[in-house]
């Protein structure tokens, strides 16, 4: 389960930081940042297809596939929703 939380985590703060600020090293320090904090228990993968090569190479088993996919899209859901109450806020 703890794997499928940090996807979550990791994924809602890459889009976070994708959506508010726009800015490619800010991203990269992101993602940088993420896949320190997770690549001993997820592999760091906050992609969809990422995640698909990860199951094909054998990192993450076929089980794992689908879980890692709903929480990737559940953290991106939540970025947009979270950007979107702050845009909204500063109105």
């Amino acid at each position: 389960m703890n794997k499928y939380v940090v996807e979550f985590l990791g994924t809602l703060f890459l889009m976070f930081v994708i959506l508010a600020t726009g800015n490619y090293l800010a991203i990269g320090a992101a993602l940088a940042i993420d896949v320190l904090l997770s690549k001993d228990i997820s592999n760091g993968g906050f992609n969809p297809a990422v995640a698909i090569a990860f199951m094909y190479s054998g990192l993450i088993p076929r089980s794992d596939l689908i879980p890692y996919i709903v929480a990737q899209v559940a953290g991106t859901l939540a970025a947009v929703e979270l950007v979107r109450l702050l845009v909204n806020r500063k109105a």
